[in-house]
């Protein structure tokens, strides 16, 4: 069971990790660099980027995130796995809000720029800009900061559950000892 618990949390890790590096790298070179670009290259960019995204790779991690460390809680529970289940516990939290950003926040404003239609034939391309830019490159900053957040705290699950089987294999192999040295007379 333990090698199944760990690989619940090693899918929960990779996930929420590849997830906060990929809103981490358009906080730190996406959004800045369109930022430098004028309207109609940032709405035209940013529309594109909004379609190509949905795919299978993008969707497994961004899902995984919450799915693979509410997984990985399910198979902690039980007071024996309290340590560890604290930790995944409150990735959990963090995977769940950061989801909530997302759906809330970010693909309202992706759904609006969307809508917003052809940026070559869009009249008032700078108000449509205004509305979409500061607020989802605000969000996007909180969602990676809380998925980051929540990779470091799966970092401390898997760290206190080697400690805990740690700790169950010495206490299992106390208990072994006497026994052996018993059969060994």
């Amino acid at each position: 069971m333990f090698a199944v618990r760990m690989a619940a949390m090693v899918a929960a890790l990779l996930s929420t990790g590849l997830i906060a590096g990929v809103f981490y790298a358009y906080a730190i070179s996406v959004m800045p660099a369109l930022g430098r670009a004028d309207d109609r290259t940032l709405i035209d960019v940013m529309q594109k980027i909004n379609v190509v995204i949905i795919n299978p790779w993008f969707m497994f991690g961004f899902m995984g995130t919450v799915g693979f460390t509410a997984l990985a809680a399910a198979l902690h529970l039980g007071k024996e796995q309290r340590s560890p289940l604290i930790w995944i516990g409150i990735a959990l939290a963090l995977n769940v809000i950061a989801f909530a950003v997302t759906a809330g926040s970010n693909v309202p404003l992706n759904d609006a720029l969307a809508a917003a239609g052809d940026p070559a034939s869009i009249t008032d391309i700078a108000t449509v800009r205004a509305d979409f830019e500061a607020s989802w490159v605000r969000w996007n900053i909180v969602r990676a900061v809380l998925h980051a957040a929540a990779f470091l705290v799966l970092c401390g699950a898997l760290f206190a559950a080697g400690v805990q089987q740690g700790k169950s294999n010495s206490t299992v192999g106390a208990i072994a000892a006497p026994t052996s040295m018993i059969s060994a007379r």
